[in-house]
């Protein structure tokens, strides 16, 4: 089994609460989502983010290929960190950890996502030519939205 990662940490010069109070939201991820992927939030996303959450989502990720991705919300530590992980989409595995730390002038935001393909050595051929370099597109979209939105 192969599994990867991926890093990304972001500084914004914004509060504690603010940051937290926006990515607790579930709803704000289709707002840090690239258009193209017609991200779309079906059922979970009523409430501000709790454990145990499941969150239903119709994402597009590839060729316009709409798929079904549910997640669960399985750690909670108020404005310090949260897991989610995927019970049903397009990975073999996903588990994705979100830190934030407040630091001198604002807050930083470290991403660490641990994830595994389907489809054996074929998913692994596929990686480094279309998994790899798009979620790495969005995750610097993220970053840049983030950064319109909180950047002062």
């Amino acid at each position: 089994m192969k599994l990867y990662q991926l890093k990304s940490k972001q500084f914004l010069p914004i509060s504690l609460d603010e940051a937290w109070a926006f990515l607790a939201d579930p709803r704000n991820l289709k707002t840090i989502t690239p258009q193209y992927m017609g991200f779309e939030i079906c059922d979970g996303a009523d409430r501000p983010m709790y454990q145990g959450q499941i969150i239903q989502y119709i994402v597009t990720p590839v060729l316009g290929i709409k798929t079904k991705w549910v997640t669960e919300i399985t750690h909670v530590v108020d404005k310090s960190f949260f897991v989610d992980e995927q019970r049903f989409g397009p990975y073999a595995f996903w588990h994705h950890k979100h830190f934030l730390k407040e630091v001198p002038g604002g807050v930083e935001m470290e991403d660490i996502i641990d994830y595994k393909i389907p489809f054996g050595i074929l998913g692994q051929l596929v990686h480094p030519l279309l998994v790899k370099p798009k979620l790495n597109e969005i995750f610097t979209y993220r970053q840049h939205k983030l950064t319109a939105l909180f950047g002062k």
